[in-house]
């Protein structure tokens, strides 16, 4: 859906995005993360044709995106800062958003009402708390039956259960009509429970982009009890993190964790293997990010 190849972005002497690779593909939920200034909501108005990259190729769904309208039309976007009319409400709006979409559904704005039973669809939008505006972005978005859905801190000032209920929304589109979501949010946590695949940007660049489970299978903590002496690894299985409590020692591993296990060496060799546990997004994020020099302090196990 989404293909992103060599993209450049400067604005003066700061270059945003330094070669960006990317690819989305249809009917996935994939997740973009990185630390502050990594350049995703750069990338993601790239991604809206709100931006014109200095060099590379965007496409979606296999056109350019920049002034292009066929395409612009297939893509919803709900950013982080939302925008409506001074003297709008959600009636005036939804009349608006039907004369730009070709796609939007109006029986399906009116069935939808039940999941948004706080919203006064005569009441002027800027009235109503952060979290509401909110649900009004996402009620209208999933309306216009986008192929594509741009989100960019989609549930924040939502409460737990509507974001639950927003999350299901969004899986359920996925599942009946293949509709892509591209979520960029620092909720990992969150990200965990809905992504099948996630991109890890830092420095105007993707630095991973693989299947959650590809990303989980691929690092792991494996607890080690050592009667004498540290647990040792070869090099082929690098060792992101050791830390210890009395004899019982924690380490992050790369590589696959049985292999992993099998190659521990241990001085006196007397060792038992306690645990082998998939990483969290969140941990696999802040060890990924210390090694590109990210400021990471110590977590707690």
């Amino acid at each position: 859906m989404i293909q992103v190849n060599h993209v450049v972005k400067s604005f003066g002497d700061f270059c945003a995005l330094n070669g960006v690779d990317m690819n989305v593909e249809k009917g996935s939920i994939y997740g973009l993360v990185g630390p502050n200034g990594a350049g995703k909501s750069t990338i993601i108005r790239h991604l809206t044709g709100v931006y014109r990259q200095d060099s590379g190729e965007i496409f979606v769904d296999g056109e350019p995106v920049y002034e292009n309208r066929k395409v612009k039309a297939k893509i919803s976007y709900i950013p982080d800062e939302l925008f409506y009319f001074l003297q709008a409400d959600t009636l005036e709006m939804m009349r608006y958003y039907k004369g730009i979409y070709p796609s939007f559904d109006g029986k399906m704005f009116y069935r939808m009402q039940e999941f948004f039973p706080g919203i006064n669809l005569r009441r002027n939008i800027r009235r109503l708390s952060k979290g509401m505006q909110k649900q009004v972005a996402f009620w209208l978005a999933v309306c216009c039956r986008p192929d594509l859905l741009i989100l960019d801190e989609p549930v924040d000032g939502l409460d737990p259960v509507m974001r639950r209920q927003i999350w299901s929304i969004l899986v359920s589109e996925v599942e009946e009509r293949r509709m892509t979501v591209l979520v960029s949010s620092h909720n990992l946590r969150e990200l965990e429970d809905v992504c099948d695949h996630v991109g890890i940007m830092n420095k105007g660049k993707i630095m991973i982009e693989r299947s959650l489970s590809e990303l989980q299978g691929n690092i792991s903590k494996i607890q080690v009890a050592c009667v004498t002496g540290m647990p040792k690894l070869p090099k082929e299985f690098p060792v992101l993190h050791m830390s210890n409590t009395g004899r019982v020692y924690t380490l992050i591993v790369k590589g696959d964790p049985k292999e992993a296990v099998n190659a521990i060496t241990v001085e006196g060799g007397q060792m038992n293997v306690v645990d082998i546990l998939p990483l969290t997004l969140e941990e696999i994020f802040i060890y990924e990010m210390g090694g590109a020099d990210y400021e990471v302090k110590d977590i707690l196990f």
